[in-house]
């Protein structure tokens, strides 16, 4: 059998992949010839994504709600009068955002662990109440990043030109996005030198274990920084 490619190698795939998908859904969004099924070649890979990923981890509902959504953008797109590209292009990008905010912001109720607090416990060997309180807030951060950005995503739409917000949605989200988890990088060991060191890859292993804590650490070697 052939041996399971290791996790930077998947990364490096999804990455590349997802590069080549930015690049292509900008060309169909601002200089293909506008078409009803524009709206399909760029919202249904992403739909589809969800839909996988939603299905591996359990969410049926929200898995078959991804998948009718790419039927329902085949069957509108053959209708005789088809829905607007560009405001579906708007819907895709500012639901997605409120989907994340929400995803995001409901773990932070009283009581509830924070989403990405739960994560980082998967990741690290000794979890402290400093590190919960910092993830807690990392928790609210990204909730109101991605309110922010849903916000920007309509104001965009509504007062400037479409290419505009196209290149805002294609290109400055992605860069937003990793400038994000770059500064909160930086700005995590700066603040507390003293937390353990955690990569991105194991911040991955530690959403694809999912409820499997210790997992993660299983797969990191005792002397790592």
């Amino acid at each position: 059998m052939p041996r399971a490619l290791s996790m930077p190698v998947r990364i490096v795939a999804v990455l590349s992949l997802s590069l080549a998908y930015i690049a292509a859904s900008h060309w169909l969004m601002t200089a293909a010839p506008a078409t009803p099924w524009n709206a399909v070649l760029v919202l249904a890979p992403m739909l589809l994504t969800i839909a996988w990923g939603a299905w591996r981890g359990g969410q049926r509902p929200l898995a078959a709600l991804s998948a009718l959504s790419v039927v329902a953008l085949c069957v509108q797109a053959r209708l005789p009068k088809p829905l607007s590209t560009q405001v579906l292009y708007l819907v895709q990008h500012v639901g997605i955002n409120l989907f994340l905010a929400v995803g995001f912001g409901g773990t932070l109720r009283a009581g509830q662990q924070a989403l990405i607090t739960t994560l980082a416990a998967r990741v690290h060997r000794q979890f402290t109440p400093d590190m919960a309180a910092y993830t807690r807030k990392l928790t609210l951060a990204w909730t109101v990043y991605f309110v922010a950005m849903a916000l920007l995503s309509l104001g965009l739409y509504a007062f400037a030109r479409f290419e505009t917000w196209a290149l805002f949605a294609n290109v400055l989200t992605p860069l937003a996005v990793a400038t994000m988890f770059g500064g909160e990088y930086w700005l995590r060991y700066r603040l507390h030198p003293e937390f353990e060191r955690a990569s991105l890859v194991d911040a991955i292993r530690s959403y694809m274990h999912g409820d499997k804590p210790g997992a993660v650490a299983q797969h990191r070697p005792d002397n790592r920084p």
